[in-house]
C-alpha cells in the first residue's frame, strides 16, 4: 500500500470521517507535512483549515532520532524509555528544546494570522504519518488545554504500537492503515518530497 502522495493520503483519510458528526469542525495540520493531507480532510468535512506546530527533540549527536518534542508553549514531552536507555534527563536537552520552541514561534507566527478558536470545536490533529508519536502527542495536549468538545487524532498510516498508544491523549484515533512493519513514513508514499513554507501559507490561504 503506498500513496501517490500527500493530497492522495488526505482523500484516503476523510473517507473514513466524513460518515462521523462533527460539530464546527477544525482541522489542524501538523507543519508541515501534515498540511496538504489536513487540507483534503478540510475540504471533505466542510471545516476550517488549521496549522499546529510541534518541534522534534532530537538525541545528541542524532538530530533525526526524535526523543522528545515541544511546541510554541508548554512543557517539553520525552520518550522516558529513550531518554533513559541513552542516559539522559530532561536538563541535559535545556538548551535544546529552548531553540525547538523558538522555531516552533517562529513558524506559528509565519503561518497564522492570529488565535484560532478550539474551545468547543470537534478538533482534528492530522499528520502524513504516525512514528513514534511523540510530536502527535505534543501537539494533542496543547490542543487539549485549550478546551475542545472533542480532540480527534488522524493519520492515514502509522505504526501500530503508536497509534494504540496515543489512544489516551485523544478522544478518537484514526488511522485507516496501521502497520506493524512501519519503519519510516516516506515509504508509503510514491512522491514524499518536503513540503515547504510557501506550501503550507498557501494551502492555509485557500483553506
Amino acid at each position: 500500500m503506498r500513496f501517490t502522495d500527500r493530497s492522495d493520503a488526505g482523500r484516503v483519510l476523510a473517507r473514513t470521517l466524513v460518515g462521523e458528526s462533527w460539530t464546527d469542525p477544525l482541522v489542524l495540520g501538523l507543519a508541515r507535512g501534515g498540511v496538504p493531507v489536513a487540507a483534503e480532510v478540510a475540504s471533505a468535512l466542510g471545516g476550517e483549515l488549521g496549522v499546529a506546530v510541534a518541534r522534534k527533540i532530537g538525541a545528541p549527536g542524532q538530530p533525526e532520532f526524535g526523543i522528545g518534542a515541544v511546541t510554541a508553549g508548554g512543557d517539553p514531552i520525552f520518550n522516558e524509555e529513550a531518554m533513559t536507555a541513552l542516559g539522559l534527563t530532561p536538563d541535559d536537552m535545556a538548551d535544546t528544546c529552548e531553540a525547538e520552541r523558538r522555531e516552533a514561534r517562529r513558524r506559528l507566527e509565519l503561518y497564522r494570522d492570529g488565535p484560532v478558536r478550539l474551545e468547543g470545536r470537534d478538533v482534528l490533529v492530522v499528520d502524513d504519518g504516525l512514528a513514534t508519536g511523540v510530536t502527535a502527542r505534543a501537539a494533542l495536549r496543547e490542543a487539549r488545554d485549550q478546551n475542545p468538545r472533542r480532540l480527534v487524532l488522524a493519520v492515514p498510516v502509522g505504526a501500530a504500537e503508536s497509534v494504540r498508544a496515543l489512544n489516551a491523549d485523544a478522544d478518537l484515533v484514526v488511522c485507516p492503515y496501521p502497520r506493524t512493519d512501519f519503519r519510516a513514513v516516506g515509504r508509503f508514499y510514491r512522491h514524499f518530497d518536503q513540503t515547504t513554507d510557501d506550501q503550507v501559507i498557501e494551502l492555509l490561504r485557500r483553506g
